[in-house]
């Protein structure tokens, strides 16, 4: 099989480190494997109150695909929020991308406004299942923005709640604040259909996903038409915690499928 170059980019106030478990197996399988912090995430050092937009929180991805040698394609795999990632960034670098993997992930279309998927997500989310999730304002009067931080309940009853308790801990431990940039997102630039809609695409559906539950993310499939879907059963919203050799199998086959 040739050897693909996988980019794999975290979900909201997670980091590089959620990917421990993928990265040695899609390496054992021959390929190259890129893990990036977002801007404020990981061991990035800004603190989310310095990140004004999703384009900024994208810079590290932006920067490393800028740096990709001249013929070079990769697999970008956004995970959750990292799906609104990926779609900055091939809206930006669509000759650099084989194929986009949507990790039981947002994914914009082309017709609304980027924020339209979150902003379904958000009224079809009544506060109360966001638990114990802290919510605070930042930004100026005229550029408002809001962070957020899961937290322990929300972890445990609605991200981890099939990961093995080792995972937990660990995301307890490394959570940092994030933002789902809505404000910002609701005043860009739909995503082209020349750009954004000419990448491959695929979705992987988590079936015991509580967070972003299995219907929304179909409603999402069908709204942005994506064709080629994958499906990882019993697996919650951390997929890389909980089902590492399913999520490890479905990206063996896009690489040899769709890259």
């Amino acid at each position: 099989m040739e050897h693909k170059h996988f980019i794999l980019v975290h979900g909201a106030c997670h980091g590089a480190w959620c990917w421990y478990k993928i990265k040695p197996l899609l390496e054992a399988a021959g390929h190259r494997v890129t893990l990036l912090d977002m801007a404020a995430s990981g061991i990035d050092t800004r603190a989310i109150q310095d990140v004004r937009s999703m384009e900024e929180y994208s810079e590290p991805l932006l920067k490393t695909l800028a740096c990709l040698a001249p013929n070079e394609k990769v697999i970008l795999v956004g995970h959750s929020l990292g799906g609104m990632n990926s779609a900055v960034a091939m809206e930006k670098y669509s000759d650099k991308i084989a194929a986009s993997v949507f990790l039981t992930a947002f994914v914009p279309d082309t017709h609304h406004k980027p924020s339209y998927v979150l902003d379904q997500y958000s009224e079809k989310t009544p506060m109360e299942a966001w638990l114990d999730t802290k919510f605070c304002p930042y930004g100026t009067e005229t550029q408002p923005l809001t962070s957020m931080l899961f937290g322990p309940k929300f972890m445990a009853k609605r991200l981890y709640q099939l990961s093995p308790p080792q995972d937990l801990v660990l995301g307890h431990t490394l959570l940092r604040p994030s933002s789902l940039f809505t404000e910002d997102l609701s005043k860009a630039k739909n995503f082209s259909n020349e750009k954004y809609g000419s990448v491959t695409k695929v979705y992987v559906i988590c079936t015991e996903d509580i967070a972003i539950p299995k219907e929304f993310q179909q409603w999402m499939i069908c709204n942005a038409g994506i064709e080629n879907v994958m499906q990882i059963n019993g697996s919650d919203h951390m997929p890389m915690f909980s089902m590492p050799r399913q999520l490890l199998h479905c990206l063996l086959q896009i690489a040899l499928n769709y890259a």
